[in-house]
């Protein structure tokens, strides 16, 4: 056992000593030689005269010169960039790349003013209507929608001649909750007719927010029949001069409604006022007429 363990090592020396073949001709052992020269080269590495060093198959390496582009005006352009292994190259100017816009979880435009008092609102849907309906696209405005759209609810249905009959012939304890359930569905009614809207102009394109929309739609509905309203109180909704301001009024509502759904949600004004458009039926078909 002795000897086959110094049989097998010195075999193994053996095979460890033997001479290893030499290059062919004009071929060098690659990797170099250590202390960074090649034999017959130049000590420390360099290779001058402009030599590259040459692979194990014989052929010269190309490495190029990164600072040969930047010498001659042009911007260095990383020859391995963008390639299996190798990390791309950003700018650190734009974040986002030259002509790109970032649009996934981008901050929202901000307002375009700050939000209004109640009183500078109401007054502003009549008097100054895009410049309100622009400054109001952000912020919600259910206070004075559902104030007033209730307190409208509580006279609409003197403004119309059966239901005002029967309400002043009805006891008191009558009366009284027939008057709020109608204020009630009324300002419930023109939520969901607001909402309509707001779906509508999503669907054509628009932008804007729903609450600000249905808010907004609620105070147009009812400021817009008030001037009706006062008018049918003392002669009745089917008094001839009441029946002309309610067209009048009805038509300033259309113009309304196309200006606040444009502003808000960033429409042109023939599909502003096609997603208005049910909502205005509804306008003209239950308070208008009176039909329903």
């Amino acid at each position: 056992m002795a000897g086959f363990r110094i049989g097998r090592g010195r075999d193994n020396r053996t095979q460890q000593q033997q001479p290893q073949a030499p290059p062919p001709h004009g071929q060098q052992p690659w990797p170099p030689q250590a202390g960074g020269g090649h034999p017959g080269g130049h000590p420390g590495g360099g290779h001058p005269g402009g030599h590259h060093p040459q692979d194990p198959y014989g052929e010269p390496q190309y490495y190029g010169d990164p600072y040969q582009q930047q010498h001659q005006g042009a911007p260095y352009q990383d020859p391995y960039a963008n390639n299996p292994g190798h990390t791309q190259v950003f700018s650190t100017n734009d974040p986002y790349g030259q002509g790109a816009t970032y649009q996934a979880g981008s901050a929202p435009a901000p307002p375009v003013g700050p939000r209004l008092h109640w009183k500078q609102l109401l007054s502003g849907v009549v008097l100054r209507p895009g410049q309100t309906f622009l400054q109001m696209r952000d912020y919600p405005v259910w206070g004075p929608a559902l104030t007033v759209t209730f307190l409208y609810g509580l006279l609409a249905i003197f403004g119309l001649d059966k239901p005002r009959e029967e309400t002043i012939n009805a006891t008191l304890s009558t009366a009284i909750p027939f008057v709020l359930t109608t204020a009630v569905a009324f300002v419930i009614g023109s939520m969901m007719l607001g909402a309509v809207t707001h779906t509508l102009a999503r669907q054509f394109g628009g932008t804007g927010a729903w609450q600000p929309t249905v808010g907004l739609s609620m105070l147009i509905m009812a400021i817009t029949d008030t001037p009706r309203l006062v008018f049918a109180l003392f002669l009745g909704g089917e008094n001839s001069l009441v029946q002309l301001i309610g067209w009048a009024t009805w038509l300033g509502a259309a113009a309304l409604f196309t200006t606040m759904v444009s502003k808000s949600h960033d429409l042109p004004w023939p599909k502003a006022l096609g997603a208005s458009a049910i909502q205005l039926i509804a306008l003209l078909s239950i308070i208008k007429l009176g039909t329903i």
